[in-house]
C-alpha cells in the first residue's frame, strides 16, 4: 500500500492565480509519512486549492513540489497518483460513477490504466481485489451494489478504498467525515491510524476542529492564500485556532437575539416516504427556529425532501396558516412559500457552472424578465450584488462561476437565492456542512435574521452543539420517526444523543 522510501513531501513557493483571483502566495507546506497532519483555514483560504495543485488538477502553478528532497513533475491527476498521491474530494458525488458498481469504482484506476492494451477485464479478480480492499478497511459493503444504490456515508468510504487500493505515499482526506455518522466517523479513524502505521502521510481537511484533536498530529493554518503558522498540534489550543483562521478574535459563535415566537403557522401530518420517513408529525410557530436533529441516516433528509415535495413516493397533508397546501414537486414547493436548502449543494443547491447572479435570481426569474421572455440583465445584476453584499459571499463579482467558489460561499449563494423569493417556511438541511467556523456564524445570523422577521424555520442538524446553539425547539428523528420533541432551554447535548441513538425508547 505504501512505498517506505518516501518519507516527506514539500509544495514549495507554490502560486497560483484565476481570473480576477490569486488564489495562494508563495505558500510552502511539508507534511512527514506516517503522520497525520490537519490543513484548515476558512473557506476561500486556499487549502482545497493548493490540494488541487498537489492532485495535478491545476497545472499553471508557479513552484515546485518535492518527495524526500527530489522534485517531482506533477502537472495532471495521473502524474500525482504515480507519484503515490491520492486525493479523496468532499463533493463524493462528482468523483464516482453512479451507474458503476462498488467493485468497478474501487477498482477504476486499475481497469483504466493497467490494461496494457489488452481489451478484456476479468470480472471475477476484480471484485475480488474490490472486496479485498473492503474487508481490510472493515466497511460491509458488496462490491456488486450500483453506487447510485448506496448512502452518502457508503460513497465516501468508497472513494477511500479506491484512494488506498494502488500504492499510497500521501493521502489527502478533503472533508472526509462530513457525510459520516459518529460509528462511521469512528471506523475511519481506525482505518487513519492504520495507514500511519504503514507508514502513509495524511492531510486532514476539516472544519470540525475537535477530530483534529482525536487523530491529527501536526498543524497548517493558511489564511487568504497564504500560510499563516504551522505546528504541532498538541502546542495549540481550539481558541487560538480559530484566531489564526479568522485574523482576529470571535465572540459568540452563536447569535443572542430575542425573538418574538408567534401562533401555529407551519404544520405537517402523517408525512410518510416508503420505509425513509414513518408517519411524522410537526409544526412551527412564526418566528420560531425548529430543529431536526438525529445521526446520519436517520431521516432527516429525507423528511425535508417530503415536506418539499422532492420525493415522488412521499405522501401526507401539509398546512401554512390553516390552510391545506397542494405539494407534489418542488415547483408547487416554492409556489406556496417553501423554500429548501439542501444538504447536497453542489448537486441540488446550486448550478455550478452557471455565474452567481444567475444562481442567486433562479428561484424567482420571472421578476427579471420584460416583454416577455427577455431578462433584463440589469435587474438581476442589481439583485443579485445586494444579496452579494449582504451575505459577505467572496468573489470577484456576479458573473464568476459558481464551481470556482469555496464550499461555504457556494452554501451563501444556495442559502441566498431564497431570500429574493421571501419564503414563508425555510428548510434547511445541513446548512454548514463543509464550511468554516466564520461561514457558519454568518449562517447563524442568517437565519436568526429570517426567524426575527417571523419566518418559519426548520434546521435539520447531526452537529448537537448547533442544534443546541440555534433552535428554540428540538423533534429528535431516529429511524425514519420523530420519537422525541424537547424544548431546547430545558435539554442537553447528552439527552439529545440518546435519544438520537435510540436510547429509552419503549
Amino acid at each position: 500500500m505504501t512505498d517506505s522510501k518516501a518519507s516527506r513531501l514539500d509544495m514549495k513557493r507554490i502560486s497560483i492565480a484565476f481570473p480576477g483571483v490569486k488564489a495562494l502566495t508563495e505558500v510552502d507546506f511539508y507534511t512527514v509519512a506516517g503522520r497525520a497532519h490537519a490543513l484548515i483555514g476558512a473557506n476561500g483560504a486556499g487549502k482545497s486549492t493548493l490540494m488541487k495543485v498537489l492532485a495535478g488538477v491545476y497545472d499553471h502553478y508557479t513552484g515546485e513540489i518535492c518527495i524526500d528532497g527530489k522534485e517531482v513533475h506533477i502537472r495532471n491527476p495521473k502524474e500525482a497518483k504515480d507519484n503515490g498521491i491520492q486525493v479523496v474530494y468532499q463533493e463524493v458525488d462528482t468523483a464516482l460513477i453512479p451507474n458503476l458498481s462498488v467493485g468497478e469504482n474501487i477498482m477504476l484506476d486499475q481497469t483504466v490504466h493497467d490494461m496494457n492494451g489488452r481489451h478484456l477485464i476479468h470480472w471475477k479478480q476484480l471484485h475480488q481485489s474490490a472486496q479485498a480492499v473492503l474487508d481490510k478497511m472493515n466497511v460491509k459493503v458488496s462490491t456488486r451494489k450500483l453506487v447510485q444504490d448506496l448512502t452518502l456515508a457508503e460513497k465516501q468510504m468508497v472513494l477511500i478504498a479506491r484512494a488506498v487500493s494502488k500504492q499510497c505515499r500521501f493521502l489527502v482526506l478533503d472533508e472526509p467525515t462530513a457525510p459520516l455518522s459518529h460509528s462511521e466517523t469512528e471506523q475511519l479513524f481506525r482505518l487513519i491510524r492504520k495507514l500511519k502505521t504503514d507508514g502513509v502521510g495524511i492531510i486532514f481537511i476539516s472544519h470540525r476542529l475537535p477530530e483534529l484533536y482525536k487523530i491529527c498530529d501536526d498543524i497548517t493554518i493558511m489564511r487568504d492564500g497564504q500560510l499563516v503558522v504551522r505546528e504541532e498540534l498538541a502546542k495549540i489550543d481550539q481558541h487560538k485556532v480559530v484566531e489564526y483562521m479568522l485574523g482576529a478574535k470571535m465572540d459568540g459563535q452563536f447569535p443572542q437575539t430575542e425573538t418574538t415566537i408567534g401562533g401555529k403557522c407551519f404544520e405537517a401530518k402523517g408525512i410518510r416516504d416508503k420505509g425513509k420517513v414513518n408517519n411524522v408529525d410537526l409544526y412551527i410557530r412564526k418566528g420560531e427556529i425548529v430543529g431536526l436533529a438525529g445521526l446520519v441516516g436517520a431521516g432527516k433528509t429525507e423528511l425535508c425532501r417530503a415536506l418539499f415535495g422532492a420525493s415522488e413516493t412521499s405522501s401526507g397533508d401539509i398546512y401554512l396558516e390553516g390552510r391545506k397546501l397542494r405539494i407534489n414537486t418542488p415547483y408547487e414547493a416554492v409556489q406556496n412559500g417553501l423554500a429548501l436548502v439542501p444538504e447536497e449543494r453542489r448537486r441540488e443547491g446550486v448550478f455550478v457552472e452557471e455565474s452567481v447572479s444567475v444562481n442567486l435570481t433562479a428561484a424567482i426569474l420571472s421578476r427579471f424578465t420584460r416583454l416577455g421572455p427577455w431578462l433584463s440583465t440589469a435587474k438581476e445584476k442589481n439583485a443579485s450584488a445586494e444579496i452579494i453584499r449582504n451575505l459577505g459571499i467572496k468573489t470577484p463579482n456576479g458573473q464568476a462561476i459558481v464551481k470556482n467558489l469555496s464550499g461555504g460561499n457556494q452554501q451563501k449563494v444556495a442559502i441566498g437565492k431564497w431570500l429574493l423569493v421571501d419564503a414563508d417556511v425555510y428548510i434547511f438541511d445541513e446548512p454548514t456542512k463543509g464550511v468554516d467556523v466564520g461561514a457558519k456564524r454568518d449562517i447563524y445570523d442568517l437565519v436568526a435574521e429570517l426567524a426575527g422577521r417571523g419566518k418559519c424555520i426548520l434546521y435539520a442538524s447531526s452537529e448537537m452543539s448547533e442544534i443546541i446553539g440555534i433552535t428554540d425547539r428540538i423533534y429528535v428523528m431516529y429511524d425514519g420517526s420523530i420519537i422525541k420533541e424537547l424544548e431546547t432551554r430545558n435539554t442537553d447535548e447528552e439527552e439529545i444523543l440518546l435519544y438520537s441513538t435510540g436510547g429509552l425508547l419503549t
